[in-house]
C-alpha cells in the first residue's frame, strides 16, 4: 500500500496566511504521532468500536474512514468488510501503515489524501466515518459536501466530534478561545453549524454520558 500524491499545495495551511495551521501540519498530529496511540487510544478508542459495531457494517460493505490518523479504530471494522483510511499527515499515516501490517489488516488500505478533495468516485461507499476529524480541517462545510458526495445515496455518515453548546460559560470560553486553538489545528463548531447547510437526514445523536465531551451522530445521506 503506497501513499498517494498529496493534493495541490493550495489546500495545504500556508494558504491560510493568517497563522492557522492546518492539522496535518500541527504539532499535535507531527509531533505526536508516535505518542498519540498511548495518550488517546483509552479515551477515543471504546466509542469508535462501539459506534462502528452498532452500525451493521456487514459482508462487501464499502467503509471511508476520514482523517484516520494513526488507524486507532482500524481493529473494530469486521473483516467482511473493506475499509479505506485516508489522512493527510505522513507522520499519521506512518503509524496507521505499521499497524495495518503487525495486525494483519489485510480488509484494510491506507492513502494519503485530503478529505476536503477525495479523489475518490461519487457514490462508491455504503459508510463513511468522520472521527474527530470535522474541527481540524480548514474547512469543514466542503469536507462535509464530499463525505456526501462519495457515500451512496442512503448510505451512512457518521461523526464523532466534541462540539460547543450554545448557551452557558463554557460555550462563551471556547469562542474565546478559538484563535489559539486554531493555531494548533482544530477549532470549536456547535451541532448546527455542522449539519444545517447540508439537508442530511439525522438518524441519532448521542453521548456516552451525559458530561461526555464527545458526540456521536448518525446520518443518512439524501437519496
Amino acid at each position: 500500500m503506497s501513499a498517494a500524491t498529496p493534493p495541490p499545495a493550495a489546500t495545504n495551511g500556508a494558504a491560510h496566511g493568517n497563522g492557522e495551521a492546518d492539522a496535518h501540519e500541527s504539532w499535535l498530529y507531527n509531533g505526536l504521532a508516535k505518542l498519540y496511540d498511548p495518550i488517546f487510544a483509552r479515551v477515543f478508542y471504546p466509542r469508535a468500536s462501539r459506534t462502528i459495531r452498532a452500525l451493521g457494517i456487514g459482508q462487501g460493505h464499502e467503509v471511508l474512514e476520514l482523517g484516520v490518523g494513526t488507524g486507532l479504530s482500524l481493529e473494530a471494522y469486521p473483516e467482511s468488510c473493506r475499509v479505506l483510511g485516508i489522512d493527510y499527515s505522513d507522520a499519521m499515516l506512518a503509524q496507521a501503515h505499521k499497524k495495518v501490517r503487525k495486525k494483519s489488516l489485510s480488509h484494510v488500505s491506507l492513502r494519503q489524501m485530503d478529505a476536503q478533495d477525495l479523489s475518490l468516485p461519487t457514490g462508491r461507499f455504503d459508510f463513511v466515518m468522520a472521527f474527530h476529524i470535522v474541527t481540524v480541517v480548514p474547512d469543514h462545510e466542503r469536507l462535509m459536501r464530499e463525505a456526501m458526495r462519495v457515500c451512496k445515496p442512503g448510505g451512512l455518515i457518521t461523526v464523532i466530534n466534541h462540539f460547543r453548546d450554545e448557551r452557558g460559560l463554557v460555550p462563551r470560553l471556547e469562542v474565546k478561545l478559538d484563535r489559539t486553538l486554531r493555531r494548533l489545528g482544530w477549532t470549536t463548531m456547535t451541532q448546527r453549524e455542522l449539519l444545517d447547510p447540508h439537508g442530511l437526514e439525522v438518524l441519532s445523536v448521542k453521548k456516552d454520558w451525559p458530561q461526555s465531551l464527545f458526540t456521536t451522530i448518525v446520518l443518512r445521506n439524501p437519496a
